[in-house]
């Protein structure tokens, strides 16, 4: 059984920043493509950034690109999400995932393994 914890969320100022991590257990963690998503109350949840299994390609959304950095350490199974320059916008509960695959997909359905969210929220 898979599974996949978050941590790092918490409340942080306009222009500050956070380190979210993500601990995976249960399978063969270098081989998947890991992706960090996001929901903001009444919005859907949204696609953040993926990284593929040997960290070595990744994918940003538009709104994050140039101030958020995804990496992984397959050697401790951890994803890690960097986020710099946070704007209100970014407030949400962050999710990171797992594909059952190697290529990189933007899409939540494409995700089998989900954590149970961090919180995030930035202040004006």
């Amino acid at each position: 059984q898979v599974q996949l914890v978050e941590s790092g969320g918490g409340l942080v100022q306009a222009g500050g920043s956070l380190r979210l991590s993500c601990a995976a257990s249960g399978r063969t963690f270098s081989r998947n493509v890991m992706g960090w998503f996001r929901q903001a109350p009444g919005k859907e949840r949204e696609f953040v950034v993926a990284i593929s299994g040997s960290g070595r390609s990744t994918y940003y959304a538009d709104s994050v690109k140039g101030r958020f950095t995804i990496s992984r350490d397959n050697a401790k199974n951890t994803v890690y999400l960097q986020m710099n320059s946070l704007k209100p916008e970014d407030t949400a509960v962050y999710y990171c995932a797992m594909r059952d695959g190697t290529v990189i997909i933007a899409t939540t359905a494409d995700y089998k393994y989900w954590g149970q969210g961090t919180q995030v929220t930035v202040s004006s």
